[in-house]
């Protein structure tokens, strides 16, 4: 019984043996395939960074692609020294907690909610901000390069500026979601270059407006009733024009930086039609067709 059980340990050394000799040549192939591998990886690294310098390359040689209906610069010279400036007060702009979600408030969807919260769900029209900025986006003078910059006021008193290239959405629902992300994260980034196209900035908004500028605001209830065409043409052509138009449904502005309070209409007028008369008065004074 001694021998056979001396034979068994001998063959169970010598397969063991052959264990440790398989496993070393499986390391060892392992070790091959990831050297392989590091080589392909690093190749293929090589390879991209090549391609992206060749690629930033050709973009620094190619001429600059201009979008349709948002130039790349002011044709014309000369409105590198003047432009309009919008500044929108009042937006109802506010973000409520719905349920377990987030949403920007607007008196379509949220009125139960706002009832319950004791609001008035009539104030709470984001619909006229976004009428407003399409009216100033669209326009011939925005697409000739003349507006210099537009900012908002929110009714909490939220400032925030929009690039006069940016492309709103045009769909409500759309425009919504933009502003709740807006006022999550205090900005919003285009895709392409990161540029931040608007930006939640600090107050007050005169910090942000020329010194060599007529800053003129629009009221119904003022006693001074102008032709905006008129009115614009009387004014010197190296100065900068500042309107304040209130983007909410009623009431009116209260600030203190307004030189001038105007009316362009003997009836109430939207935001967004005030805005489209200021923009054919000043286009026409500025001979933009």
């Amino acid at each position: 019984m001694v021998r056979p059980y001396g034979v068994k340990v001998h063959k169970r050394k010598k397969r063991e043996g052959n264990y440790d000799k398989e496993e070393e040549e499986v390391e060892e192939q392992s070790i091959q395939a990831a050297k392989k591998k590091t080589l392909k990886s690093t190749k293929e690294d090589e390879d991209v960074e090549k391609k992206a310098e060749e690629d930033e390359a050709e973009e620094e040689a190619a001429p600059v692609e201009v979008v349709e209906g948002i130039p790349a610069a002011p044709s014309d010279q000369k409105a590198l020294k003047r432009g309009a400036i919008f500044v929108l007060e009042r937006a109802s702009l506010e973000v409520g907690k719905v349920g377990k979600s987030y949403q920007l408030l607007n008196s379509d969807e949220h009125a139960n909610f706002l009832r319950r919260n004791n609001k008035n769900p009539a104030d709470y029209r984001p619909d006229i901000i976004h009428q407003a900025l399409l009216s100033i986006l669209d326009s011939p003078l925005n697409k000739a390069g003349m507006v210099q910059a537009i900012y908002v006021k929110t009714e909490k008193g939220v400032l925030f500026e929009v690039k006069p290239h940016v492309r709103i959405p045009r769909t409500f629902k759309r425009f919504s979601g933009i502003m709740l992300q807006l006022l999550q994260k205090l900005s919003i980034t285009a895709a392409s270059n990161r540029e931040k196209l608007l930006r939640v900035i600090k107050n007050p908004v005169t910090q942000y407006l020329p010194l060599n500028s007529r800053k003129t605001g629009l009221s119904y209830s003022s006693e001074k009733l102008v032709d905006i065409q008129k009115y614009v043409a009387t004014i010197s052509d190296d100065m900068d024009l500042v309107f304040v138009v209130g983007a909410m449904a009623h009431g009116k502005i209260d600030n203190d930086y307004t030189e001038d309070w105007i009316a362009i209409s003997g009836y109430p007028l939207s935001a967004a039609f005030c805005i489209s008369m200021i923009c054919q008065g000043v286009a026409k004074k500025w001979n933009v067709l």
